[in-house]
């Protein structure tokens, strides 16, 4: 039987520090909530120190969370594992994972501290951890430009306070498939108990050696791997999940390893954080691109249609990805439409269903063919409606010269502005901003197509600062227009309703003398 990996993914954490890539609580959820349906081991749910939103985050996630272990991170700092802790009390299975730097340039640039004292910081930090929490993951930040005999030191300390986890990162994506397994080697066999710990794979992408970096330490012994759906991250981002997984599952004869991953969860998986964050799926990423089991070539097309195995390695089916994923038309019932949207991972109730027939039979009015990527947008745009303040009830443009007529509606009031601008989407725009009062900077705007076709689902992604605080937004449309004005007012639509609950809330009670 094959030794098991754990596979622990930090796609809310790590994954969601990469620019363009924060989420809401609810889009917190709606991936944690798929990333147990996939099978991870751990989810690391957040930072609860850094805010009391990202505290109340991990909160909601450690308490939706039904079969995975859920993670907090803390530094090894008191008040941040008390944090931590605090916040993964309604968790089912909680890990506190506490870490600091171990590298001499750490030390000295960062932490100001001598080798001693982060030891007996690692010391004080684990035994603390371990008093709150049953399990705990300490990590030796940047182990791999630590000194080796420093780092077997830290390691020791760690595993004598009560570390069940032992996390040895490329934190900077430095380190190369030959250093990393001499690194974990040479570790587990010079700590005594190195037997009763769990030993981790942490890697960055900085080199694009996170993959075989993750491979390269299984070798050398670690049996967790830490990685992200997309392989999204700081940077240029973390060891990918569904490449590491298919790497252990399709070369089995040299990675003689097994994970806990439902691999047909996998394009599932990458689809719903694309569609959450915004950020693109490059078309030639392996394993969910949608280049992947793509085949141009007459000679490649010729051998598919012989023998599949000529020029795939693993079946499209095997990920998640369907060679014909048309799903549904315009006469398709309620109950076809349920079934599709389980299969894709998403349980609706009644009054969401309703909700996303209405939805779907407008987009079945408009192009004859529905595909899962057209639903999987149609439920990410109808969920965004729980931030609803303001409704777009239409909106009209004319190209030269460039200008806008937009209706809104706010419970029973209906508004509208016309504007003017530097082409139809800015004067929609301006128009918006003109119902509403309040201006907002556009950061970043992207626009594409959910699925081929002249009639395909367009896709827009925005982020907005309003008052400093960078908000996101997105929008489904045929129209292309609609779909940029749509997320538009769905970032303005989260920015008015923070700004309501804020000034609605009671005001703190004067401190007496």
């Amino acid at each position: 039987m094959a030794e098991m990996v754990e596979i622990f993914d930090t796609t809310l954490r790590d994954g969601e520090q990469s620019p363009g890539s924060s989420m809401d609580d609810h889009e917190k959820i709606q991936m944690a909530l798929q990333l147990d349906r996939l099978g991870v081991d751990i989810i690391e749910a957040g930072f609860p120190v850094a805010s009391k939103q990202e505290f109340d985050s991990v909160q909601k996630v450690a308490r939706a969370v039904e079969h995975a272990r859920v993670a907090a991170l803390a530094r090894a700092l008191p008040l941040d594992i008390q944090t931590a802790a605090a916040a993964l009390e309604v968790a089912r299975r909680p890990v506190l994972h506490t870490f600091i730097a171990t590298s001499d340039l750490h030390l000295e640039h960062k932490l100001r501290m001598t080798r001693a004292q982060v030891l007996e910081a690692a010391d004080k930090a684990v035994r603390l951890a371990k008093s709150l929490i049953p399990r705990v993951e300490f990590s030796a930040e940047d182990s791999t430009r630590s000194d080796l005999a420093y780092l077997v030191e830290v390691v020791k300390v760690a595993i004598a306070a009560g570390a069940d986890v032992i996390n040895l990162p490329d934190t900077v994506g430095y380190t190369t498939p030959n250093e990393i397994r001499e690194m974990f080697r040479h570790v587990i066999a010079n700590v005594p108990g190195a037997d009763k710990v769990v030993f981790s794979s942490h890697n960055h992408n900085d080199l694009g050696l996170a993959v075989a970096n993750a491979l390269a330490a299984v070798e050398g012994g670690a049996r967790q791997i830490e990685c992200t759906v997309n392989g999204i991250g700081e940077r240029a981002g973390n060891t990918s999940l569904e490449e590491v997984v298919m790497a252990m599952r399709t070369r089995h004869d040299v990675y003689s390893f097994d994970c806990n991953i439902s691999s047909k969860e996998l394009v599932p998986s990458s689809t719903l954080l694309s569609k959450i964050t915004g950020m693109a799926i490059p078309y030639n990423k392996p394993i969910v691109g949608r280049n992947a089991f793509a085949h141009e070539s007459g000679i490649h097309q010729h051998g598919v249609i012989a023998h599949a195995r000529t020029y795939e390695i693993m079946t499209p089916e095997s990920v998640g990805r369907n060679r014909n994923e048309l799903v549904l038309g315009k006469h398709s019932g309620r109950a076809g439409l349920a079934k599709r949207s389980e299969a894709l991972g998403y349980t609706l109730n009644k009054e969401e269903l309703d909700l996303l027939y209405e939805k779907f039979i407008d987009l079945a009015d408009k192009k004859k063919e529905v595909y899962d990527d057209d639903l999987r947008m149609l439920i990410v745009s109808m969920r965004n409606e729980s931030f609803e303040v303001y409704h777009l009830v239409e909106v009209c443009t004319n190209s030269h010269p460039a200008m806008a007529l937009v209706k809104l509606r706010r419970g029973d009031k209906q508004f509208s502005e016309t504007a003017t601008g530097d082409g139809p989407v800015h004067a929609a725009c301006q128009a918006v901003e003109k119902i509403i009062g309040v201006n907002g900077r556009l950061e970043q705007f992207d626009i594409r197509a959910t699925t081929p076709g002249k009639d395909a689902l367009g896709e827009a992604y925005v982020s907005v600062s309003f008052d400093g605080k960078t908000y996101k937004g997105n929008g489904a449309s045929t129209d292309i227009i609609e779909a940029a004005i749509q997320a538009y007012l769905n970032a303005l639509n989260k920015y008015i309703a923070l700004r309501e609950v804020q000034a609605s809330a009671p005001a703190p009670l004067a401190k007496s003398s």
